[in-house]
């Protein structure tokens, strides 16, 4: 296994992790009515189906990424999102319905799960590129980061606030990488070789700095 297939994997789990925590609460929110000895076959179910879908979403957009100016449209929206870790309010969880039955606990799990994840969708076929094998190894290593994981990882992330900027520069790099696979890009990238990396850096740069500045416009505002 050479490093940049190692890299890849590592980047697609730290995706997982850092757009798959609210899966856990979701988890919660949808099984806290069932029994106790319901509740573990609503999580392992829900959670089996739901990674199967979007196993299945995210290599249907790793196939769509090949359209052309696609892939510079899908770092353009992941930029996006990662600026909306950092300053975003997020999914309104308080929606979520708990079920009073296994199938129907399922059932949210899994309509949550794509409704929710179609960041986390975007943001592994980016970081594949064009690797199926990445997407399904990537995800089955965050399976039990996702269900044991994620609320930790959640909760780390609001006490640990740099941890959020973080997250948020991992998107942004893997959207500047992104734009740099753009096949109409090629040959004008191939002149000027040094858009290559300062692409992704200036992504980088550019999500943090933003977003750290509308946050502390925010928290002016907050105490004001």
């Amino acid at each position: 296994m050479d490093f940049d297939f190692l890299m890849s994997i590592l980047m697609i789990v730290g995706i997982d992790i850092v757009l798959g925590g609210d899966n856990a609460i979701v988890i919660a929110l949808a099984s806290r009515n069932l029994p106790e000895t319901q509740r573990n076959k609503a999580i392992f179910l829900g959670t089996g189906l739901a990674i199967i879908v979007r196993i299945l979403l995210t290599i249907i957009a790793v196939y769509l990424l090949v359209i052309p100016f696609l892939q510079l449209i899908g770092a353009v929206l992941l930029l996006f999102i990662s600026y909306n870790l950092l300053t975003g309010e997020g999914e309104d969880l308080s929606k979520i319905q708990a079920s009073p039955t296994l199938m129907a606990a399922v059932r949210t799990i899994v309509f949550a799960d794509i409704v929710m994840g179609f960041d986390n969708v975007l943001a592994v076929a980016g970081a594949a590129h064009g690797n199926i094998i990445l997407v399904v190894l990537g995800l089955i290593v965050s399976i039990p980061i996702i269900i044991w994981g994620s609320k930790l990882i959640l909760v780390l992330m609001e006490k640990f606030s740099i941890l959020v900027y973080v997250g948020s520069g991992i998107l942004a790099y893997t959207a500047g990488k992104m734009a740099t696979h753009e096949e109409r890009l090629a040959s004008f990238l191939e002149e000027n070789i040094f858009l290559q990396t300062g692409i992704p850096a200036a992504a980088v740069v550019g999500v943090l700095v933003v977003g750290y500045i509308a946050n502390q416009i925010r928290l002016k505002k907050a105490h004001n």
